[in-house]
This record gives C-alpha cells, structure tokens and sequence, in this order.
C-alpha cells in the first residue's frame, strides 16, 4: 500500500495544478471516514510508522495534523498517533533483521483547548515531547521527527458543531482553513529530507464541522488532490484512486462493521459528487497526440506546459455546484433523454418560466437547446438561409441579409472615431454618464442618428434584390471581437432606428447575459428590448452546456399559419435537454436570491463592484498595456503588442 501511496505522490506533483498556493514538494494525505468509529486514527498511525519506517532515506518527518477534536482529553487522536507510532515502529523494527537504528523526536500539542479542557485537573492538553530509539543496535545513523498537533479540542463527546456552542469556543470555516493552510506551508521540521503530513478528519465524511459545515465541504477548498479508497478491515481490497481539487491526497476509511457497505459508498458517492475523479497519468503525451484544441497552435505548445486539469471548484458558486449536480442527476435518473417536439417536461417547463421572468422580461416563448447556436433557418415570412454573426476585426457589428450575410454594411470602428472627432464625446468621469438616458438628447444623438439613417438609405438604394432581414448585435460588449465596449447610445439609437423600418433586432447575450455585466440582462443597460434573444454560458452556471433562443409573441405569430412549412423547421436531438433545463432552473434561481448571490445589490438589482476602481486605473497607466475595461463580471485588460501574431484573432463560423 505504501509504494501505491509513494507513487501517487511522486504522480501528484508531476500533475498538480498551477493554481495551488501550496508547494507540492510535501506530500500530503487526508484521511476520511465512511462514518465515525471506522478507524480513521488507526489508519493514519499506521501510515505515519510505515512513512517513518520507509527504508526510502529521503521520508525524514511525519506532521499530524487533527483539525478538530472531541471528547478530550480523553479522547486526543493526535496522542494516541504521538504514542502509538513509536510502538508500531518498534514491532516493526523487531521482526525485521535491518540492523540500521533510528532515533524518533516526537512531539504533541493542542493549540485551542476550549475553556472546560484549560480547566481541566490534569493539563494532558500541554505539549508533550518524547525521543525514543527503533531499529538496529548502536548509536542511531539517522533523526527522524513525528510532530502530532492538534487544532480545537472541546471537552464534550459531541458533534464539533455542538460542542463549539455548549463550551463557548467557536471556529469558523475560514479560521479552520487558515490554520490548515499554514500548516502546510510550514517547512524546516526535519532534517533536510521530505516532510509528509497527515491531516484526519473527525467522524464520517458528511460530519458538521465547528461551524456546522459538513467536513466534505469544510476541507474542499483547502488544496486537495489525488485520493485514495480502502476499507478498513478489507485491507486485501485494491486501493481505487481519485482526485479533489488542488490535489491533496486523501484516504476514505471504510466501514467495515454490518451494514458498512452502505455507509461507505455513501460516503464515496459524497466525494464524488464534490468533484473527485479517477487519477489521470500520461495525460500530457496523449493530448498532444490525440487531441485538436480550439484557438490554439499546437506548434507553440511545449508538451510540458500542457495542464491537467483533474477537477475544477474553488468560485464563488464551487459550494452549489453540488446541488446543480444532483439536479441533474435527478433528472437524468427521471428522463433520461426526451425528444422535445409536441412534448413537455417539468424541467423545460420550469427553466422557460424563470427565463422569461427574468433575462426575457418581454418575451413570451423560449426556445431551450444544448448548443451555442442562434437561428437557422426560417420560413418565407422573415428570413430564408443560413443566419450567423461575422465577426470583422474592423466591425461591431453586422446586418443579417434575406439570403446571405452582409459582412460591411458597418465599419463602425473607423466611422465612430471619426464622428468622435467632429465633437463627440469620448471622456466620462463614471460608468452611469455612459449609460444615461440623457445623452439621448445630445448632439452626439444626432450624429449617430445621422450616420445609420444614411447607411440603411444608400443599401436601400444601392440593392434591389436583397433586404435586410435583421439587425443582429451583441449588446454593449463584443466579446467576440475582443471585449470592445461599444457606445450604448449608438446602439440604442441603431435598435430604435431598425424598429422603425420594421427591421426585427436580435440580441446574441451569449457572452452578456445572466449578470456578467452587472446586470441580469444588458438589454437593461441600453434601455431598450429585442425580438429575439440568444442566451448560454451561464445560463447553468458552467456544469453542462445549454442555450435558450427568446422570442417575443409577435415573431412567435409569424410562424404560426395552417402550414407546415411556416413552422420552425429547426432543432436537434438535444433539443430542451432535461438534465441542462434543471441546471438551468437552478442557477438562474441563485442568481436572484441575495442569499446565494451574496454580490447582488437587491436595491438595485444589480451586481455590486467586483473591481478595485484605482487598480484598474493602475493597470491601464502601465506602458504594456493598451487598453483596459471592467464592467460587471467583466475585467479585460490588452496588451501592447507587434508582429504577425499581435492581436486578438476573431472566430469565424
């Protein structure tokens, strides 16, 4: 077991993620239990002597670390491992004919004793320190240190939760972290050789801790990694290992007693609905081999940059991404796959309720699908043909043609510096003069208003053959082009203009909808509503993709007739897939409650500022730096940059 423990470290550190904040040069294990009583403390004296006892010369300390504690002192895993470890080191040492001798310095301390444990008679809360002798015969050839520590240690035998409250010593989910966090950090307590530490856990897997957090999410965010799975009692069991974000090893004890087998992979089924996976190894080699990512050149790829990425939580929302996991995977076990087509589920049903409550206020249809994809195809009545945004590195925006798209009917970037240059403004002292209703009635107004009615007149003119069939813009921010803010005054003017030649609008929210502007939809930025609507990305909160196409009731009419062939003749299998409707359902539900969204401003409805208004002044000042914009969510900062492969490179479709 312990070459299989040695090599998941060795694994550990050629895979682990570039975002961990702690050095991967100590290997680290947490132990878990299937339930309380399984043997979790056995497991990691074991561990410890085994670590200690390794013939390898490099193992020179073992830190133990137990977070929190009950019932003590009489009741100290950190002093029965203190204890027990020079023990089974000593059992070891004497069935074995090594003749080498080791000298172990061990040491145990509490740090946080609650008030009934200092009151205690007998101060067994104090650090204890002890030096003792295994192996051969002689003076010892080596050191090697044992240091047990434990955190928070309540007298009562009760749940920690309860215990915190009853005794008057209260520890909060970020001081425990903390304190977890510098432990691993700590460096120097042995002899120049590796330091492994081994942190236990109190009682079952789904233990509240201090605070009430179940210890599964309590520890989660702490750099964790690759685990392993064995029961306790089933020793002969093959070690099965799999991964927590960050990386930190991790053993789960099984319940090895009548009805253990339930409790254990309940257990297992907790860690990975959390965001344990399989261990991945030789990823790197093979994707370079195997795989074609998009926007990238493969030539400019060492394969040793390449990162694996084993699991993902850390965000703001990482706590309820186990909720929409379960979900959906009450979903999946309800429907399974449904062809949407003259049929109806609840999820669809719910997700098109709260979509059109919220980022379609105004909208009275939805159109739920599992891809980024905006429209098709339409009948005779608005739009024949293919339908997708071209993105010009020159342009901010494009005009659908009946037939065809359009690619230059606007080279917006030029003609807006231009205009600016005849006396528009380009300075605001705050993101509000932007976005004021006010600048309606300004010259600026009338610039615009001029340039567009000019634009549609000489297309007008110039084809007799074509139309325009629509008006398709992402709204306020084109994260396509490269993250360009585009005046929201000439937008609105553009939209107001188009309705009034009875041009239907489209706005592809995409990239802008569900708060990432700071709003729930950035059609509250401009003023003013589309026909149609595209939304996806964080529309499920990341967990799996889904996208939804809103209409408002008078496109909806223009499909409907006695005739098949009006109808929306397009979708795909996925269409309103159950598992995605009910991730959606339930992170745009977060969204809107303060309770989970603890960034909403619910008097205003609106997100409050993520970004630090000096520092991203700051970093617009530096010489690299071309430009800088920050808006809702939204942080974009462009370097300076020449050559060939200068730029930032649109897609295409």
């Amino acid at each position: 077991m312990l070459r299989r423990l040695l090599l998941h470290s060795r694994q550990r550190r050629r895979y682990s993620s570039a975002a961990a904040t702690v050095p991967l040069s100590t290997p680290t294990f947490a132990v878990f239990g299937a339930n309380t009583g399984v043997g979790k403390t056995l497991v990691s004296a074991g561990l410890t002597a085994a670590l200690l006892n390794s013939p390898s010369p490099s193992v020179s300390a073992v830190a133990y670390l137990k977070p929190l504690q009950t019932g003590f002192p009489a009741d100290s895993d950190a002093r029965f491992v203190f204890s027990r470890t020079p023990a089974l080191l000593r059992a070891s040492s004497a069935s074995s004919s090594s003749p080498r001798a080791t000298r172990l310095v061990a040491s145990c301390s509490t740090l946080f004793p609650s008030p009934p444990v200092g009151a205690a008679a007998e101060p067994l809360h104090k650090s204890q320190e002890k030096v003792v002798t295994y192996g051969g015969d002689g003076a010892p050839e080596e050191t090697k240190v044992l240091s047990c520590r434990t955190v928070y240690a309540w007298r009562e035998p009760v749940s920690p939760h309860l215990a915190a409250e009853r005794e008057g010593m209260a520890a909060g989910d970020d001081e425990v972290r903390g304190f977890v966090e510098q432990w691993l950090l700590e460096e120097g307590i042995g002899n120049g050789g590796e330091v492994w530490k081994v942190l236990e856990t109190a009682g079952g897997v789904a233990s509240p801790g201090a605070s009430g957090t179940l210890q599964c999410d309590l520890y989660r965010s702490v750099p964790f990694t690759a685990c392993c799975l064995f029961c306790y009692g089933f020793l002969k069991h093959a070690l099965f290992p799999f991964l927590m974000p960050f990386r930190l090893p991790a053993i789960l004890v099984g319940d090895g007693r009548l009805g253990g087998i339930s409790s254990t992979l309940s257990a297992y089924e907790t860690l990975l609905l959390r965001g344990f996976a399989f261990l991945t190894i030789h990823m790197q080699r093979k994707s370079k081999d195997l795989l074609w990512w998009p926007f990238t050149q493969h030539n400019l790829v060492p394969q040793d940059s390449v990162t694996v990425i084993d699991s993902r939580c850390g965000e703001n929302f990482s706590a309820y991404k186990i909720e929409l996991a379960r979900d959906m995977g009450y979903a999946a076990a309800r429907y399974g796959h449904v062809m949407f087509p003259e049929n109806v589920h609840e999820p669809a049903l719910r997700a098109a309720e709260v979509l059109l409550g919220g980022v379609g206020k105004g909208g009275t249809r939805a159109n739920l699908h599992l891809e980024d994809e905006l429209l098709k195809r339409r009948g005779e009545v608005l739009w024949t043909g293919p339908f997708r945004p071209v993105i010009d590195r020159n342009n901010r925006l494009d005009l659908l043609l009946k037939g065809q798209v359009r690619k230059s009917i606007f080279g917006i970037m030029a003609d807006l510096e231009r205009l600016v240059g005849c006396g528009a403004q380009d300075c605001f002292s705050s993101e509000g003069e932007v976005f004021c209703k006010s600048r309606d009635k300004s010259s600026v107004s009338d610039l615009y208003l001029s340039y567009i009615k000019q634009q549609l007149s000489e297309f007008s003119v110039s084809s007799n053959s074509e139309h325009i069939a629509a008006l398709i813009i992402e709204p306020v921010i084109q994260g396509a082009g490269g993250m360009l803010m585009i005046d929201p005054l000439f937008q609105r003017i553009l939209v107001s203009e188009c309705r009034s030649r009875k041009i239907p609008v489209i706005f592809d929210e995409v990239f802008t909808g569900f708060w990432r502007l700071g709003v729930e939809s950035a059609s509250e930025l401009l003023g003013c509503l589309p026909d149609i609507a595209c939304y996806a990305k964080l529309m499920t909160g990341g967990i799996v993709p889904l996208a939804a196409t809103l209409a408002t009731e008078e496109v909806f009419e223009s499909f409907r007739s006695d005739s098949k062939l009006t109808a929306l003749l397009h979708g795909h299998s996925y269409t309103a897939h159950a598992m995605g409707c009910a991730a959606a359902l339930k992170a745009i539900q977060w969204y809107q409650d303060p309770s989970t969204n603890l960034n909403l401003d619910t008097n205003h409805m609106k997100l409050k500022e993520l970004w630090d208004g000096t520092l991203v002044n700051q970093l617009s000042s530096l010489p690299n730096v071309k430009r800088v914009i920050s808006i809702g969510t939204l942080c974009a900062i462009e370097l300076k940059a020449e050559g060939s492969d200068a730029g930032y490179v649109p897609y295409g479709f």
